[in-house]
């Protein structure tokens, strides 16, 4: 009989909120946690929770074994802040000049914990074993910890059945829950272009190849990729997020570069994408006499999640938070480095709504916040997503 998680956070949601908050104040950039990877092993030896260190240097994976043999299942929190100035104004910001948890980083490693904490207690009625990852580098693209951890071995000892991760999400009112099966978040590539002419005087423009102007076209073209090459019905975004070039008002450039992001939910869309993206920066700057040099970095895969536990999910939501607040949602085109684990792996990704209302600002934002009231719900429904799952295998014999 499935054990009931509900109410088990009440003990320790201050203690972890404070944690979630001090983590806040000192947040530290991708591959740089130290301080706060050594805080978590803090608080899992504080619960006598073993664990393993040194995936992805700062990664840690905490071992929970219940009483009887079963099925293994993975839990996962990102912990790595983002390079921004926080300007969000509550008691506990960043104290880390330009460096900020502004994508709920800091609430995933609370909310983890705090679910380690309830099964590590219950270990004794649990079949099977839990672990808790906690992942560096989530905001590193499209390098990431993901694949490093599983490089460097993380799951060579204990390999899990399904793995399931827990995002915050602001679109969401606060204990809302968001799942789909199939793309829940985007493939998420990066582009650079260093695009050559020939410069001179302002005045002259016929005595040079100007790369502004090649690069306007570019740009202009790029966005007929989404308009008029994919699938109307299809998803595809084509961004370009920096433009530097020129020295001087009167003098013409002759190098310019241009910096985006393409992001798409299926591998069939990016590979159409992606061919067309190349085809067209490269006949355009030739055509207009110039040179191109392109940098296109494949990022994080799509997060696909297993209908199946998609739907485990779901379920468990509903009786945890009620029908009416497991709404149906739509993919985000944002990237997630969880998207190499559901790769390897059979697994869930799921959004917790955190919204704190109309000042809300989105992921990213420097005045990023969230509804702490959600950190218990996170914590507990973690907990029971994955005794639920452990069930769900052992009903099919895994």
């Amino acid at each position: 009989m499935t054990v009931s998680f509900k109410g088990e956070a009440k003990e320790i949601a201050t203690e972890l909120t404070l944690f979630r908050r001090e983590l806040h104040e000192y947040p530290e950039l991708s591959g740089e946690e130290v301080q706060t990877s050594s805080k978590i092993q803090q608080k899992l030896n504080d619960y006598q929770i073993p664990y393993q260190t040194g995936f992805a240097k700062t990664g840690i994976l905490a071992i929970i074994k219940g009483a009887k043999q079963g099925p293994t299942v993975c839990l996962r929190a990102d912990i790595d802040a983002l390079p921004i100035e926080e300007q969000s104004g509550v008691s506990y910001s960043s104290k880390v000049k330009g460096v900020m948890h502004a994508c709920g980083h800091d609430s995933h490693a609370a909310m983890l914990l705090g679910a380690g904490i309830i099964l590590n207690k219950h270990k004794g009625n649990i079949s099977g074993t839990i672990l808790l990852l906690f992942q560096p580098a989530e905001e590193k693209s499209p390098i990431g910890g993901a694949k490093i951890m599983m490089e460097d071995g993380v799951f060579d000892e204990y390999k899990p059945s399904v793995i399931i991760g827990q995002h915050v999400w602001p679109d969401l009112p606060p204990g809302q829950i968001g799942v789909r099966p199939g793309p829940m978040m985007g493939n998420s590539d990066r582009f650079s272009l260093k695009i050559t002419g020939s410069g001179g005087h302002a005045s002259m423009p016929h005595t040079t190849i100007d790369a502004i102007i090649i690069a306007n076209q570019v740009i202009t073209m790029l966005q007929t990729i989404v308009s008029r090459n994919i699938d109307p019905l299809e998803s595809a975004v084509v961004t370009v997020g920096k433009v530097s070039g020129g020295v001087a008002h009167n003098v013409i450039a002759e190098e310019v570069i241009i910096e985006g992001t393409v992001r798409t939910l299926t591998d069939k869309v990016k590979t159409q994408v992606k061919n067309r993206f190349h085809q067209i920066v490269t006949d355009t700057v030739k055509a207009l006499g110039g040179r191109v040099e392109i940098t296109y970095l494949d990022g994080y895969p799509s997060t696909v999640n297993t209908p199946e536990w998609a739907e485990r999910v779901k379920e468990t939501a509903a009786k945890f938070v009620g029908k009416e607040n497991v709404p149906e949602v739509a993919p985000s085109m944002a990237g997630e480095d969880f998207g190499r684990f559901l790769k390897e792996y059979p697994g869930v990704y799921y959004w917790l709504g955190c919204s704190i209302g109309n000042n809300q600002k989105p992921l990213h934002n420097p005045s990023f916040q969230l509804d702490e009231n959600i950190l218990p719900i996170g914590m507990e429904l973690m907990a029971q997503v994955a005794i639920d799952t452990i069930e769900q295998l052992q009903s099919k014999g895994l």
